[in-house]
């Protein structure tokens, strides 16, 4: 199992080594990680299906491929590579396929290990490191910081959600700020409330130098 993780992280350093918009390597390691702790503090999941999931992660985004289809293609071929049980494989991807957010048309999660990897990757999106991924995925896709004059969207399709016009300071308000009542295993609520708490933070700063407060 252990050359299988290592041939997996070398496939997604190659395909997501020089992302620009915070869905890099090092996000995957870090999701990697919260994951493996979440399932090791709740003593409960299969870690080596949980690992892989979080590892392929982002591989068919449709954020970050020509279309979804294409980026499933390319999961599929790199799991059709490793020796492992179509029933290992069909674990993996039943987890990757439900994390998206899509606007918060979430997919039903029914097995611990999708409440993982799903909880992780969520966290992520929120605290320091979530602020940072917010403005260097708006920026890599020349979104604005900030604009009053745009509406905070609710009830959106997916569809909606990834192609309507928007900002990156919206984006809290539409997904980051949503999220910690959104986790599912009590580790993951238990971080998600200190980096919940960093975004709260950082926006009443913004909007206090946006208004040109002293």
């Amino acid at each position: 199992m252990e050359k299988i993780i290592e041939q997996t992280e070398e496939f997604v350093k190659a395909e997501l080594g020089e992302d620009a918009t915070g869905h890099d390597y090092y996000h995957v390691d870090r999701v990697r990680k919260l994951a493996l702790y979440i399932a090791m503090e709740e003593r409960k999941g299969d870690l080596f299906t949980i690992e892989m999931a979080a590892l392929l992660h982002d591989i068919p985004d449709e954020k970050l491929n020509q279309s979804i289809e294409d980026g499933y293609f390319k999961l599929h071929s790199f799991l059709e590579t490793l020796p492992l049980t179509q029933i290992q494989k069909q674990r993996i991807v039943d987890i990757i396929s439900k994390i998206s957010y899509k606007g918060g048309n979430e997919a039903e999660l029914t097995t611990f290990e999708e409440k993982v990897v799903r909880d992780a990757d969520r966290i992520d999106a929120m605290g320091a490191i979530g602020i940072a991924r917010a403005f260097s995925y708006g920026g890599k896709n020349g979104q604005l910081i900030f604009d009053p004059n745009i509406k905070i969207r609710t009830n959106i399709t997916n569809k909606q959600y990834r192609n309507e016009k928007s900002t990156s300071i919206h984006h809290f308000y539409e997904k980051l700020l949503v999220l910690k009542e959104r986790m599912h295993t009590s580790t993951a609520k238990r971080i998600a409330e200190e980096r919940h708490q960093w975004l709260e933070m950082y926006l009443e700063q913004f909007f206090k130098e946006w208004n040109g407060d002293q």
